[in-house]
């Protein structure tokens, strides 16, 4: 008894792991986000068995379900419409149910979309944030994105087609003009890489309608650039001039710099005097 974690393609069929097409055939029965999509690369694969669905809406009473399946002696597959289950998907939720059950998981990799657009995207990858799917409400997708401003990460996002233009409107106000790649199609005939600005971007999707789904990933915020620090003399220059322009005495003038700059008053008295 044993739930099986696959990912699945996430367009070319021909990405299915051996190992996947393996486990498909031989659990007793799949757990499927949308059963009219699995039901495609399952006859693809000419691939028979019983199916039940599992997504957002129905997981408390599904996922029970599942799970006495499971410990009755049954072993689960479960999938999600393209690439790997339980990643920004209701599949997380039954792995955290068989966790509380004892019952034993393992994961057979797959290909990801969150990772595929990231290698392909051009910016950095030696660190990053995957941020999933922005809120539709316009105030909520705000407050993430102004939540994540100063993230030095790469930031990937999911996004459908019909949210695109709101989004990276919303991308360039909150987070200022910074490099963005929008991957699109991921594997499909008509995969496309856009390496842009978010200005660009905004500019290029009011003149061409977004299609397919889309990968954002966007470039981390700059580190802020610290003033550097100021020499000695340079500090006792900034005191001569308190003194020309505000008439303060020596003393005065050396307390107030030595207070900004971190020098010690009394070695800038010794230079000024």
């Amino acid at each position: 008894m044993k739930l099986y974690l696959v990912g699945t393609p996430i367009g070319n069929l021909g990405d299915l792991s051996p190992r996947a097409l393996k486990v498909l055939e031989q659990v007793d029965f799949i757990a499927a986000e949308d059963t009219r999509v699995t039901i495609k690369l399952l006859n693809h694969f000419q691939i028979k068995k019983p199916m039940i669905s599992y997504y957002e809406h129905n997981i408390r009473e599904r996922g029970q379900l599942i799970v006495q399946r499971i410990l009755s002696g049954e072993d689960c597959a479960i999938v999600t419409d393209a690439g790997m289950p339980c990643i920004s998907d209701p599949g997380e939720d039954l792995v955290r149910l068989c966790a509380q059950a004892g019952i034993p998981t393992e994961v057979v990799p797959g290909p990801s979309a969150v990772v595929s657009a990231l290698a392909v995207s051009g910016l950095s990858t030696s660190r990053f944030a995957f941020e999933g799917f922005l809120s539709t409400n316009k105030k909520n997708r705000r407050e993430h994105l102004q939540s994540i401003r100063q993230d030095p990460h790469t930031l990937v996002f999911y996004e459908a087609p019909h949210k695109l233009c709101n989004t990276l409107r919303d991308m360039l106000e909150v987070l200022g003009d910074r490099r963005i790649s929008l991957v699109r199609e991921l594997t499909k005939l008509h995969e496309e890489v856009l390496r842009l600005t978010l200005s660009q971007a905004v500019a290029y999707y009011e003149q061409t309608a977004p299609k397919g789904e889309f990968v954002l990933v966007l470039e981390g915020a700059q580190p802020v650039q610290e003033a550097p620090a100021l020499t000695l003399e340079e500090a006792a220059q900034q005191v001569r001039q308190l003194q020309q322009e505000q008439g303060l005495s020596l003393p005065s003038a050396c307390r107030e710099i030595a207070a900004k700059t971190g020098y010690k008053k009394n070695e800038l008295y010794e230079l000024v005097k």
